[in-house]
């Protein structure tokens, strides 16, 4: 990895939005310390190929030097991300088979940071997070990941194989909105090299 980054992606997870703690506690963390990084933490749409085509066309002029940060489904995105622009990347309790996991969720579906919004996760939604899937991480020493085993809706093992060779934060306990996200957040912040 080259220098620190200029701009940082943000990328949230399923139901989430860019009201999680996670992504407004980067979000002030870097309007006190370094508010010179561009950060854009877009709304992403319910679509995976929709969501991806957004992001990816949203940072088309961004320089190499870039990086993403993504939790959940967010953390599966900023893989795909990672792999299409070479970025650094932090993924937080990723993701790694969600056409599996989220075939439960077809149907209407609430968002955690508006409950009176709902959107509808369609049937084809599955076989669009299966094709985004990339078949291995390329360099896996770009990527830094916190992984709970406390985590109630993802296997921390899985996510532990699937990021081998990447600066791995294994929590013990913990949860799956990492709700002790402050003690993460300087090791994130040193790998991205946005901090000493």
């Amino acid at each position: 990895m080259s220098g620190a980054p200029t701009h940082l992606l943000y990328l949230h997870g399923f139901r989430s939005s860019p009201q999680s703690a996670k992504a407004r506690r980067v979000a002030a963390w870097l309007a006190e310390h370094r508010p010179e990084v561009r950060l854009w933490c877009p709304q992403l749409p319910p679509s995976p190929r929709a969501a991806l085509a957004l992001v990816l066309d949203g940072t088309a002029d961004w320089p190499v030097t870039s990086a993403v940060v993504g939790s959940s489904l967010g953390g599966f995105y900023t893989t795909a991300v990672a792999e299409a622009r070479g970025w650094a990347a932090g993924v937080l309790n990723p993701a790694v088979d969600p056409a599996r996991d989220l075939a439960a969720y077809i149907g209407e579906n609430r968002q955690y940071h508006a409950p009176e919004e709902s959107f509808y996760f369609l049937p084809e939604y599955v076989d669009e997070l299966r094709a985004l899937r990339p078949a291995a991480i390329s360099r896996p020493e770009r990527y830094f990941a916190v992984v709970a085993t406390g985590d109630e809706l993802l296997d921390w093992r899985e996510m532990h194989a699937r990021y081998a060779g990447a600066t791995i934060r294994l929590v013990e306990g913990s949860d799956h909105a990492l709700s002790d996200f402050d003690d993460h957040l300087p090791h994130l912040l040193r790998f991205l090299r946005l901090c000493d």
